[in-house]
């Protein structure tokens, strides 16, 4: 199935300034290839949603703004003060086209994201008519990331940040990738309902999926195949690693 790019927005978290990047400027900022990171994220969500996108930016939001308006025509949301992942998609919610009946969530640092897996995580969300998914991947070490906890029947029963996990969850080897891909109006209601009640004292996405699991709409989960698509760049080291696979992508080619 391929969707109707009029049915699908995403939005973009891309507010953050990136302390571990060592740099004034502002994280999705920082240039691979010669290109700012935002843009490879861009060129990939236009190719799933079109124009229907929407970009949350905070610090440094005039220059993110500019950088990105010269390369797509997509609607901005500011988030002022960064109050966690479900805030910025709160402060997203009302850029959203009427029309708009499902919304992806990305992230803006995560610069080696395939359109084709992109749109195979969307396709997989409509034609299971999920309410809610969660593109996932497996690995071998998930230290960091969020886990994604299933009942005994394989349910998802919500995703458990680091800082929250307990020993038993922090050995589950399935992790959230930060990806999403909810249905518009349960979206909405969802975001009225969680709670910054967690070790940062934010607004975590990631409390829709324990939401969706009370109320018992239809979860489901996408696996994705390489954990290098997934890769978030938070650090030097990271912007290092994904020039370098980048690179190696190219000469490939």
């Amino acid at each position: 199935m391929t969707n109707d790019p009029s049915d699908i927005a995403i939005v973009i978290l891309a507010a953050g300034l990136g302390t571990r990047m060592k740099s004034d400027k502002a994280k999705v900022l920082h240039d691979i290839l010669g290109r700012p990171m935002i843009s490879y994220v861009v060129d990939t969500a236009r190719a799933v949603a079109g124009n229907n996108l929407v970009l949350v930016i905070g610090h440094q939001a005039e220059v993110v703004k500019k950088t990105v308006a010269d390369q797509a025509d997509v609607h901005f949301a500011y988030q002022e003060q960064q109050l966690g992942t479900g805030h910025a998609v709160m402060r997203a919610m009302p850029a959203l086209f009427d029309r708009t009946r499902h919304v992806v969530v990305l992230c803006g640092d995560v610069p080696l994201l395939r359109r084709a897996t992109l749109q195979r995580f969307v396709d997989d969300h409509l034609n299971q008519e999920r309410t809610l998914s969660v593109l996932a991947v497996e690995l071998d070490n998930p230290t960091g990331y969020g886990r994604i906890v299933r009942d005994h029947d394989g349910n998802v029963r919500g995703i458990v940040e680091e800082a929250d996990a307990t020993e038993g969850q922090k050995a589950i080897n399935l992790v959230n990738t930060g990806i999403y891909c909810v249905d518009r109006a349960f979206l909405e209601s969802a975001l009225r309902k969680i709670q910054p009640n967690n070790a940062q004292g934010e607004y975590y996405l990631t409390d829709i999926v324990g939401v969706a699991h009370r109320e018992c709409v239809r979860i489901g989960v996408t696996i994705g195949g390489n954990p290098d698509e997934f890769m978030g760049v938070n650090s030097r080291a990271h912007l290092d690693a994904v020039e370098r696979m980048m690179r190696q992508a190219s000469d490939m080619n």
